[in-house]
């Protein structure tokens, strides 16, 4: 039961993720981004995948529980792709002062 409540979470923060993504793409700015915000959510990725590949129980029954760790790299894919878009519109926006 706490594995299905923590992909269902892990679900839930996933799930906005691509519609941030094309908004920020479309947005071509990053103003009102924090790129802060964008690198703490990444390690907080990072350390929630390290918790799953150091967990002995998890391991031992990893092919029934492949599927936490997918929703955890595929929420970390995503957060990757906004901070690129951030980039992007940093320099976007850079161009556009000059």
């Amino acid at each position: 039961m706490a594995e299905i409540l923590e992909v269902l979470m892990v679900i839930s923060f996933g799930a906005s993720w691509p519609f941030n993504v094309i908004k920020s793409y479309k947005a071509r700015t990053a103003k009102g981004k924090s790129l802060l915000f964008l690198c703490l959510i990444l390690f907080g990725y990072i350390v929630g995948i390290a918790s799953k590949l150091v967990n002995d129980a998890y391991m031992a029954n990893f092919a029934d529980k492949w599927y936490v760790l997918f929703f955890y790299c595929l929420n970390f894919i995503m957060v990757s792709a906004d901070l690129i878009v951030y980039f992007r519109n940093k320099k976007l926006d850079k161009e556009n002062k000059d």
